[in-house]
């Protein structure tokens, strides 16, 4: 039977008359990255929040590595780590400074910090940098030595929020890879991101829009779910086309990329290429891969019309 890190029932919280998360469902597996997928305001920051033991659930059940939440928050908040969506370490020490302080905040014995210390410098590439303040660093190096605090006190369970949106794509690559480092050591990571090739590597995804699941399941799994559903068209035209498809009913979405024009159909529509070319009389057409922009068009579309 698969252990779980996180279960939560009917999550909700309230903000006045603001449903900021409302009645979500989740089940995250030990050692696995999980991941929400969603714009601003969707609400990942909240439920993270909440999972945390920072946040008090207005309505819901939850239990993290076996506790529930927010009874024993407490008692929760050795095990776990947490990554905030603004960066909050001090940029005005080194990063030595930094971790020598965070050490003694997780309780460390004074034995242990220093070999814990070089361990963390060694293992996200940051020896050469123990000696330079945060403020003269670049976002991915800044990025490296908050990942290198959450995980000082070895935490079970790692909670990332939106943690490379500060960073370029080569730098965004590299973290990722430590996080893959971390979770084959058996480190569950809970991960809330807007990119959507980031959202592709989760082992597991919920989609999030205006506090809700929209859906959640694993990244291939949601994409083939749409097969036969995704058409390009690549000519001329494709301005007046699109504006065309998008007064169709049977029509969810249509984006142009480049020379070609992404057209995604609702599930109940039949032979969706068909369609397509007897209405682009001057265009060629023909059926794509579904990709993860696609499903969060198809998990939103009802809420947005």
């Amino acid at each position: 039977m698969t252990e779980l890190a996180i279960t939560a029932r009917g999550l909700t919280r309230r903000f006045g008359e603001l449903t900021a998360v409302d009645h979500i469902d989740l089940s995250v597996e030990k050692g696995r990255i999980f991941g929400f997928l969603g714009p601003n305001g969707s609400g990942k920051t909240t439920a993270i929040r909440m999972l945390c033991g920072l946040l008090t659930p207005s309505e819901g059940e939850v239990a993290v590595l076996g506790r529930s939440i927010p009874a024993e928050a407490e008692k929760l908040r050795l095990e776990i780590g947490y990554m905030t969506q603004k960066f909050s370490l001090y940029t005005d020490l080194t990063t030595l400074e930094n971790l020598r302080f965070m050490a003694r905040v997780y309780g460390l014995a004074h034995g242990q910090r220093r070999q814990r210390i070089d361990e963390v410098l060694q293992q996200f590439g940051l020896t050469e940098l123990r000696d330079r303040q945060l403020h003269a660093m670049s976002g991915g190096q800044r990025q490296r030595v908050a990942l290198a605090v959450a995980t000082l006190h070895r935490p079970t369970l790692l909670f990332l929020d939106e943690p490379t949106s500060a960073v370029d794509p080569q730098n965004r690559r590299d973290f990722w890879e430590k996080l893959f480092d971390l979770s084959e050591a058996g480190t569950t990571i809970l991960v809330s991101t807007h990119y959507m090739d980031e959202a592709e590597r989760c082992h597991r995804l919920a989609i999030l829009e205006r506090g809700k699941v929209r859906r959640d399941d694993s990244p291939q799994a949601l994409m083939a779910a749409l097969e036969g559903r995704v058409v390009e068209v690549s000519g001329s035209g494709l301005r007046a086309l699109r504006e065309q498809l998008m007064a169709r009913p049977d029509v969810v979405s249509a984006a142009q990329q480049g020379s070609r024009l992404r057209v995604l159909f609702d599930e109940e529509t039949t032979a969706p290429l068909d369609r397509l070319q007897a209405a682009a009389q001057h265009q060629t057409c023909q059926l794509a891969r579904p990709n993860l922009e696609d499903v969060f068009m198809a998990a939103t579309a009802g809420e947005r019309r």
